[in-house]
């Protein structure tokens, strides 16, 4: 018999759902067999402020999981949005908030139309976004609204500009005020188009040091998103009044284009932390 409760819970980390192969890319059709296989199997998604209560030591119901997106490509909108309002199910999306830009709402899977959006594969990406054309492979704030609306995203901050200022700031000082002016203008950003800003921060890259840190929590983020690999636990509700305003480290499970099977049995074993801890070190 399962536990009433869940023991951990895994956080997914996806980036790309497209037809275009590539790097940190999941097919249309290994997604949405993933997300039937969820759905089939009992689990459900819970956002960040249910993931942030379990953190601290609240219960959340077993086979409780989180879904992650990073840098909030249009992708997200024309595959994952559409699956996941099949199910009822919701993500976090972690947006890179100097990208997207304006425009009307570009059709997705569920318009049944011959001509989708065409989608970039993860370095053309990357080249669009450099060279000043973020609207070719980056979610527009209409559609961010939609996604809002329909309930199948929540936005969170992956910083302004996606910059490792360890890697171009000249000094400590000036990597300091570097990030620190990035996350105010976050903070800033999705404070006015959302109308809110959570204290989520998915690192750029997972980079983070003892200074990141630092400035991360001045700037008022408690909840960070890693690429470290495992599963999460609660704190003991008995500690929970003094670890409130403690900062969390989430690690998560990056997903990869490979059919359901695989994602059950990363589940069966990051569900279960002792099993989780030992898996790990054996890979170690």
């Amino acid at each position: 018999m399962s536990a009433k409760y869940a023991r951990a819970v895994p956080v997914l980390m996806y980036h790309h759902v497209s037809t275009s192969p590539g790097m940190i890319t999941v097919t249309p059709d290994n997604f949405a067999a993933q997300m039937d296989y969820l759905a089939r199997a009992g689990y459900r998604t819970i956002g960040a402020a249910q993931l942030a209560g379990f953190l601290s030591g609240e219960d959340v119901p077993a086979k409780s999981l989180v879904i992650t997106f990073d840098d909030g490509y249009l992708d997200n909108w024309v595959h994952a949005h559409p699956v996941l309002k099949r199910h009822d199910f919701t993500a976090l999306c972690f947006l890179v908030s100097s990208w997207p830009g304006e425009g009307g709402v570009r059709p997705n899977a569920s318009d049944n139309l011959a001509t989708m959006p065409r989608l970039l594969d993860h370095r053309a990406g990357e080249r669009a976004i450099e060279n000043g054309y973020a609207d070719d492979v980056i979610l527009r704030w209409s559609e961010i609204e939609a996604m809002r609306e329909a309930g199948t995203f929540e936005f969170h901050s992956h910083t302004h500009s996606h910059v490792r200022w360890d890697q171009v700031a000249g000094s400590r000082d000036k990597k300091r005020k570097a990030l620190q002016n990035d996350l105010s203008a976050a903070r800033g950003a999705l404070r006015t188009r959302l109308g809110e800003v959570s204290d989520h921060l998915c690192w750029p890259q997972g980079y983070y040091d003892d200074d990141y840190r630092e400035v991360a929590l001045n700037a008022g983020f408690r909840h960070f998103y890693t690429c470290h690999t495992g599963t999460n636990v609660g704190a003991n509700p008995l500690d929970r009044a003094a670890s409130d305003d403690t900062e969390r480290t989430i690690k998560r499970l990056e997903v990869r284009d490979r059919p359901a099977s695989w994602l059950a049995s990363r589940l069966w074993v990051h569900t279960r932390p002792a099993i989780s801890r030992a898996y790990l070190k054996i890979k170690r």
